[in-house]
């Protein structure tokens, strides 16, 4: 006779649900656990049948055998224990809807928490909403914020073993938590019938970066449709302070986002709260090619800082710095959205739909567009610099900034003029409004191909325009989508339902010819 608790197990940054089994077979007394498990679950026998013993439960003198489906994934951790044992108790019993489990048991058969637990219930609440989830009760402040299950909350194994057998487990259950009907304690906006919610603590203000007017309208237009942009300038003009700051003028997060996020940080052992703030990753230039994709082993995979980038910022300071093969690797996440990872082991994709940003000098000595200083660099070292981004990678940048060295009398006469980072988010957030009241879903530098056709419609006098800017500059089909989606940011900006001649001629303003 064979039943059934559900788990679940982290594979790169998805969730999969876990199916354990139990049979009891005629045949010599063993305990067996089949389905990829790693030595951190088949340890667990031990423990398991210690905690057993506490509860007065002993195991049948039979072929006893534990699977876990599907099986064709590796698994690892120890709170596969209370699930287990669990299955081992209730053979006996009819339950009418599917349980989770997750939870270490100690030998006295106390129920521990264990972190990689966090991140797994985040998408069991996006996966599977209202399902019945026994977890330790030592973990019910952590755990219990988590919105859209039902969580029972239990000290022990013995405790456990009543909750499957009250009526619907009614005794000890939380209630699930509708945050999106609650008040976070964040700001929001609601359109289209969804909250989303925004920081209104800017922790970098661009009221503090001085003159670059149009590396800030760039920058303004890039947040609102997450469109890939790089800063071009001489050392100190302002390129790192920009987009440091782009991080707080970014449209409002949903909840969903929020979960997701707080998933990630966790992943990368980070402890977290609920934050409207969108991720921000900066990985130095001698990060290995690793940390930046993601790692793929057969028991363990990690997200790199590209997955963990995801519904935020990946910013690469020094840009030609890093090296070739990583830059080349970027090409697929920055054109699909998604990064596959192929190993002998273990295939896995990780989402990547983030704004990627990066700053770069003119010249290897810095001083080729300096008004003051005298460029050391000879031409074939200025030509190896620029080489080292290849056309490819260029051709998935939407926007391009040369910025201008900023001299003391222009930074004076500038000095709190401009708009400051509340403006901004202000104007980002009504080209967000915007851009949904036309039933979109995705932002505009994230558009597919079919997508560009029904929400980047251009007037007579733009698309003539962009017709000729293709012919006179050879721009390839992929380029003249790139103008298309940051036309469509800048019409949004303007309240525009078609994009007009003049978004077209700024969109032609930010691209490298």
């Amino acid at each position: 006779m064979t039943n059934k608790i559900l788990c679940a197990s982290l594979v790169g940054t998805q969730t999969k649900i876990i199916e354990i089994e139990s049979a009891f077979t005629r045949g010599l007394p063993s305990f067996s656990i089949t389905g990829l498990a790693t030595s951190s679950i088949q340890e667990s026998k031990q423990r398991v049948q210690s905690a057993l013993a506490t509860t007065d439960f002993t195991l049948p003198p039979l072929k006893i055998t534990i699977n876990l489906s599907p099986s064709d994934i590796a698994k690892s951790g120890s709170y596969f224990d209370l699930p287990i044992a669990l299955v081992l108790c209730s053979s006996g019993l009819q339950l009418k809807e599917p349980w989770f489990a997750f939870g270490e048991l100690g030998l006295d058969g106390s129920i521990k928490y264990t972190q990689s637990m966090y991140p797994l219930l985040f998408d069991l609440a996006l996966l599977c909403p209202n399902a019945h989830i026994i977890v330790p009760s030592c973990a019910q402040e952590i755990l219990g914020v988590i919105p859209n299950l039902k969580l029972h909350f239990a000290h022990n194994l013995t405790q456990a073993l009543e909750i499957l057998n009250l009526p619907q487990g009614e005794e000890g259950t939380q209630e699930p938590n509708d945050l999106s009907t609650q008040n976070l304690g964040f700001a929001y906006i609601e359109t289209e019938g969804e909250r989303y919610y925004y920081t209104q603590d800017f922790g970098l203000d661009f009221a503090q970066v001085q003159g670059q007017e149009r590396a800030k309208r760039a920058a303004l237009i890039s947040a609102v449709g997450l469109h890939n942009i790089i800063f071009e300038g001489s050392p100190g003009c302002g390129k790192s302070m920009i987009a440091q700051r782009m991080r707080y003028i970014l449209p409002p997060m949903s909840l969903a986002e929020m979960m997701h996020t707080l998933k990630l940080q966790s992943l990368s052992a980070q402890e977290g709260a609920y934050s409207p703030l969108r991720p921000f990753r900066n990985p130095h230039q001698s990060a290995s090619k690793a940390s930046i994709l993601g790692s793929a082993t057969q028991f363990e995979p990690k997200p790199g800082e590209i997955a963990l980038a995801h519904n935020g910022i990946l910013f690469f300071d020094e840009l030609p710095h890093f090296k070739r093969d990583i830059l080349e690797s970027l090409r697929e996440p920055l054109e699909n959205n998604k990064l596959a990872i192929s190993r002998v082991h273990s295939k896995l994709e990780y989402e990547s739909a983030f704004l990627f940003v990066g700053a770069q000098n003119p010249c290897p000595c810095g001083n080729l567009l300096s008004l003051t200083k005298e460029c050391r660099c000879q031409d074939k070292e200025i030509s190896a610099y620029k080489n080292r981004l290849s056309e490819p990678f260029w051709d998935r940048i939407d926007m391009f900034v040369q910025m201008e060295e900023a001299q003391a009398p222009e930074m004076e006469r500038t000095r709190g003029v401009g708009l400051d980072s509340k403006q901004m988010q202000a104007m980002v957030f009504e080209a967000f409004a915007f851009a949904k009241g036309r039933a979109q879903k995705c932002f505009n530098g994230k558009l597919s191909e079919r997508e560009i056709e029904e929400f980047c419609v251009l007037d007579s006098q733009s698309e003539g325009l962009l017709q000729q800017a293709s012919m006179r500059f050879g721009l390839s089909r992929r380029a003249q989508n790139k103008l298309r989606k940051v036309a469509r940011s800048i019409a949004d900006l303007s309240q525009s339902a078609m994009i007009q001649k003049p978004h077209i001629l700024e969109a032609l303003s930010y691209r490298r010819m």
